[in-house]
């Protein structure tokens, strides 16, 4: 079976993985560190910045895809420390309207590049 594959110009991949996947009419986004693709490191900056970081990379990916936030229906969070908790919540919620998307947020021991949050999402195409 192939995949239709999304590329965006603003996302970075640390491994040999798509930014997002179609597949019918949901598209699969893949986990986005707070890398800046200006310089391949990961933003400066406490939980705030990292997941102001996270957002603007899977923004680029919906928009590279044809989407908007307003498509998200499925959001999964990661955090190293969930006493970051409250402080990730305060950006997620500046990115979407509501009715929010559904979500987890789930603590984890690591991720990739010593980053505090990798967030991943999956939307539905409405249009097409």
């Amino acid at each position: 079976m192939s995949r239709k594959a999304v590329s965006a110009k603003g996302a970075v991949a640390v491994g040999p993985y798509s930014h997002a996947v179609e597949a019918g009419k949901i598209v699969y986004l893949s986990g986005q560190t707070p890398i800046d693709s200006a310089t391949g490191k990961l933003v400066e900056g406490g939980i705030k910045e990292q997941a102001e970081q996270c957002f603007k990379n899977l923004f680029s990916v919906l928009d590279a895809a044809g989407l908007t936030p307003d498509d998200v229906q499925k959001v999964n969070v990661f955090l190293t420390d969930m006493n970051n908790f409250a402080a990730m919540n305060e950006v997620y919620e500046k990115q979407f309207e509501a009715p929010y998307p559904a979500r987890t947020t789930i603590g984890v021991a690591s991720l990739p590049l010593g980053a505090m949050i990798e967030i991943e999402m999956i939307a539905r195409i409405s249009k097409k």
